[in-house]
């Protein structure tokens, strides 16, 4: 399937005619991670999202109740236009809905926070591969000992991180390219050795797929916006609601806009 706008894309979600993972298609419009939490807890997210840029962006915020949004998109809505959700309960992932429409509360506010999903057309136009696109897979995510800074309810968490194979020459590109994208994610947390990060198995993600790293490559991490879940399951909000990895918002803005 090809897709010109979000807005397509977004329209293919809602019929759910489209329920893949989003790298790659409408590949010049912005993608977003996506929080939806009570407002009794908006606010300390708003603060452990101010306290943590590098893996939570913020690009836009909603009124308490509304799913509409109004800066990203015009008019998309929250509870229909991502293909997969995660619902956690007390720090139980217990569902991975298509829609919310049943869920959906009169005291949510929702975050959309930039991905890094949003840089990758400009690494491509600069002659980069991205191998999990080659590959048609999720990219890969892995959990990190690199902690998060606490924010009221939300205690010290890892950081997740996406990985992108690069040579060293292309490592060198995507960190100079990225660089110009703070807003969704910007330059890589690390280069190289994984394990120094704390990740043991380059070929097991903790979320997403893995893919094939050649002999002449390095692993290029940078700060994923999954990181809120993984912060869910160790501050337990009694419900928060996410996009399931890989399958992100995408909105109207294109990624151009975003850049330095």
């Amino acid at each position: 399937m090809t897709f010109n706008t979000g807005e397509e894309l977004r329209l293919a979600i809602r019929k759910e005619i489209f329920d893949k993972p989003t790298s790659g298609y409408a590949s010049e419009y912005v993608q977003a991670n996506l929080v939806i939490l009570p407002k009794d807890w908006a606010y300390d997210f708003l603060l452990f999202s101010q306290r943590n840029k590098k893996p939570c962006p913020i690009l836009e915020v909603g009124e308490v109740g509304d799913y509409n949004t109004r800066f990203i998109a015009e008019n998309a809505d929250i509870r229909t236009d991502l293909s997969k959700y995660r619902v956690y309960e007390n720090g139980q992932l217990i569902s991975e809905p298509k829609n919310l429409k049943d869920l959906w509360r009169d005291d949510f506010v929702f975050f959309l926070i930039g991905c890094s999903f949003s840089f990758e057309q400009a690494l491509i136009n600069a002659g980069l591969e991205l191998r999990h696109q080659t590959e048609n897979v999720n990219v890969p995510m892995y959990n990190t000992n690199i902690m998060c800074n606490s924010a009221g309810k939300f205690k010290t968490s890892p950081l997740v991180v996406s990985m992108r194979p690069f040579n060293h020459k292309n490592a060198i590109k995507a960190v100079e390219i990225t660089s110009d994208y703070p807003d969704v994610h910007g330059s890589p947390v690390h280069l190289g050795d994984p394990k120094i990060i704390g990740i043991n198995d380059i070929n097991t993600p903790d979320y997403g797929d893995r893919v094939n790293i050649k002999d002449d490559e390095i692993p290029v991490f940078w700060a994923c916006g999954v990181t809120p879940q993984k912060a869910a399951l160790i501050s337990k909000p009694p419900i928060m609601i996410t996009h399931s990895p890989g399958y992100m918002f995408v909105g109207d803005i294109k990624n151009s806009e975003l850049k330095l």
